[in-house]
């Protein structure tokens, strides 16, 4: 593959999207296409959003394995370790310093204020990231029939109970349905090759089940069946919970209350969680509040630290892993979390052209997705549910009203909470312990 850039043009590119990219994935897609495809065009409009496709089909923070992608399409392997690079450590030094401040065992008042300010409004920034998705999400799933839309709506509502109930164990509900709807598809086929041609084709006719999309991807699992791609994607789907339970055990056997336990919350969301975002919430909250590594409202603030940093929202591990063991802690978080997204590129971004079009793989995500959304959504109730003063219930039904209603954006939602937050940590009101 011709390199189309020079390394120092990837450092200082990526680097800038490191430091301005507020916003989460939208604004880090945008400003990478306007990078790639517009201003250099290193990449055609169809390569970049074949890219995002792959990389949504992954999991771990989609932005940021996009990110390394698009590097590695310009300058190889090497510029793939170092665009990525340059992509996350800006919001990493962030997101450490701020974790600094406001973690503090007696942080001063004015930075209590604002960060129980802030924290109030994650919720409602959690009900709107999960509402913006539902939408797409469910017209796609009535594209594919009426049976389809329960078995979503089935996905949608196991991922929001598991996000408010079962949190740590969010990622095996998340594989389920996942597994669940593969082996929906599987039974699609093997009904579709039994059927007598004839009324197959009346079959398709008709509107139901069988609707012209999903007799599509029927006829592509079938032929990936008899290729062995689709057979080998779905032995891979079936191995992730045997991985995950695993990973547990050695991550338990080496002392899960010290950096171990950091290494597997930060494992748990940069490799096994699909949706990234706000999926990983209910991923990192029983383990930071549950082991006594932050208070709810210290995580509240790590939530909102990950929000109004550049770069990616995975960042907020980084703050969990400083209050678990300090900066170390926080490094090392970073270190687990990301190494998946770079493991997954430099291995296999010669072969998403394979993932974008596997039918395997869009029927996996089919399940897993909705249960994501439910995920997001679910995420909400544990957060608000850490709320403690009245006015951050006020602040938190404003900032759904800023966020649904007037539609502005999330940082600015969050700098105002803070600021309301300050505002009644100065007039001597209540504040959070």
């Amino acid at each position: 593959m011709a390199h189309q850039a020079g390394l120092g043009t990837v450092v200082r590119e990526w680097g800038r999207i490191g430091c301005v990219g507020f916003g989460g994935p939208p604004a880090h897609i945008a400003l990478l296409r306007q990078l790639c495809v517009e201003r250099r065009r290193w990449l055609d409009a169809q390569e970049f959003e074949d890219a995002i496709a792959a990389c949504n089909l992954l999991p771990g923070p989609a932005s940021t394995e996009l990110a390394i992608l698009c590097a590695w399409r310009v300058r190889g392997r090497v510029g793939a370790l170092a665009g990525g690079l340059a992509f996350i450590l800006p919001g990493l030094a962030c997101i450490l310093a701020l974790s600094a401040l406001f973690l503090a065992g007696t942080p001063p008042l004015w930075v209590t204020g604002a960060g129980a300010g802030a924290g109030a409004a994650v919720a409602a920034v959690a009900v709107q990231a999960g509402w913006t998705l539902l939408g797409p999400s469910w017209t796609r799933a009535g594209q594919a029939g009426r049976a389809r839309r329960f078995r979503w709506a089935g996905y949608l509502l196991a991922g929001g109970a598991a996000a408010a109930t079962i949190g740590p164990w969010l990622v095996l509900v998340l594989l389920g349905c996942g597994l669940a709807e593969l082996a929906a598809a599987r039974v699609r086929d093997g009904a579709a090759r039994a059927r007598p041609a004839g009324e197959a084709v009346a079959g398709n006719a008709t509107a139901g089940e069988g609707t012209a999309g999903e007799g599509t991807a029927a006829e592509g699992t079938a032929g990936e069946a008899a290729s062995g791609e689709g057979t080998g994607t779905a032995r891979g789907i079936a191995a992730l919970p045997g991985l995950l339970a695993g990973a547990g055990r050695v991550a338990g056997a080496a002392g899960g209350a010290g950096l171990a336990g950091v290494a597997w919350v930060a494992f748990k969301v940069g490799a096994l969680s699909f949706g990234g975002g706000f999926v990983i919430i209910p991923l990192m909250r029983a383990d930071a509040v549950g082991r006594g590594w932050m208070t709810g409202g210290q995580f509240l603030n790590a939530v909102a630290l990950g929000q109004i940093t550049p770069g990616p929202v995975v960042q907020t591990v980084s703050a969990v892993g400083y209050a678990a063991a300090g900066v170390g802690g926080g490094l090392l978080a970073a270190l687990v979390a990301f190494s998946p997204s770079f493991v997954f590129v430099l291995g296999g971004a010669r072969y998403f052209s394979v993932l974008r079009t596997s039918r395997v793989a869009q029927a996996f995500l089919d399940g897993a997705g909705p249960a994501a959304i439910g995920a997001i959504l679910g995420s909400a109730i544990l957060l608000a549910g850490a709320l403690s003063e009245p006015w951050q219930f006020a602040v938190l039904a404003a900032a759904a009203v800023v966020l649904l209603g007037l539609r502005r954006g999330v940082v600015f939602t969050l700098l105002a909470a803070a600021a309301a937050g300050l505002l009644v940590a100065l007039a001597g009101g209540p504040l959070p312990h």
